[in-house]
């Protein structure tokens, strides 16, 4: 009779310690996707251009930030047309902010957090926006009357 009292119990257990695990998971993998399309964008490119006035830009050049910005979209649309808006919404402003922390670190002047600040309050932003318009519509177009799931 207590043996099948503790398989329940041990059953009930492990399903307690997985429950997290369907809502951390967007999280985490859109974070490791965020950073590798950062690496893959943005990490190769660590010289700036000197300009014949003696002006620098860079390093990054405009199409390779677009690129970024346009290749995160798929997932981040993926993931909230899913109903996955934290692991969207999160995960991507995880993975950029660590990514350019990373990559930024190393300035010696510290200006660097600033610009690793707003790269956390830009896609928290707009991944938060582009998230619930995508999470409104549903997958033919068409939107969900009174933005329930049909």
């Amino acid at each position: 009779m207590s043996g099948g009292w503790v398989s329940r119990n041990a059953g009930d257990m492990r399903r307690g310690l997985l429950k997290p695990l369907p809502q951390l998971l967007p999280i985490l993998v859109l974070a490791g996707v965020s950073a590798a399309m950062w690496a893959a964008w943005l990490g190769w490119d660590q010289h700036r251009d000197v300009q014949p006035d003696g002006s620098t830009t860079g390093p990054y050049e405009a199409w390779q930030v677009i690129g970024l910005v346009l290749t995160l979209l798929v997932p981040v649309c993926w993931a909230a047309s899913r109903r996955h808006i934290a692991g969207a919404v999160l995960g991507t402003t995880v993975g950029l902010t660590v990514a350019a922390f990373y990559d930024w670190s190393d300035d010696a002047s510290g200006l660097f957090v600033v610009g690793v600040v707003l790269v956390m309050s830009g896609t928290l932003g707009v991944t938060a926006l582009v998230s619930v318009v995508t999470a409104s519509v549903k997958r033919d177009g068409r939107p969900r009357p009174g933005g329930n799931p049909s």
